[in-house]
């Protein structure tokens, strides 16, 4: 089974914190965004794996918008 991880806001990639291939604990910190000048970190709801990241640093990214995949 997978966990989506999605953008809580519209906003822009900052910084990305994994790699695809990294164990997580619940509340690892995968990515910052940046959004009306505030920094925001994008936490893993559940401990798993990192299986996909599907932005970069510099993204525009939409609400909702599907940011890393974990396993």
């Amino acid at each position: 089974m997978s966990y989506q991880v999605l953008a809580p806001m519209a906003g822009s990639i900052y910084r990305i914190e994994v790699i695809e291939g990294d164990a997580v604990t619940e509340a690892s910190v995968l990515l910052i965004m940046e959004s009306m000048k505030m920094e925001i970190p994008v936490e893993a709801m559940f401990a798993g794996k990192v299986s996909k990241i599907h932005c970069s640093v510099g993204d525009l990214v939409d609400q909702d918008q599907l940011l890393v995949v974990l396993a």
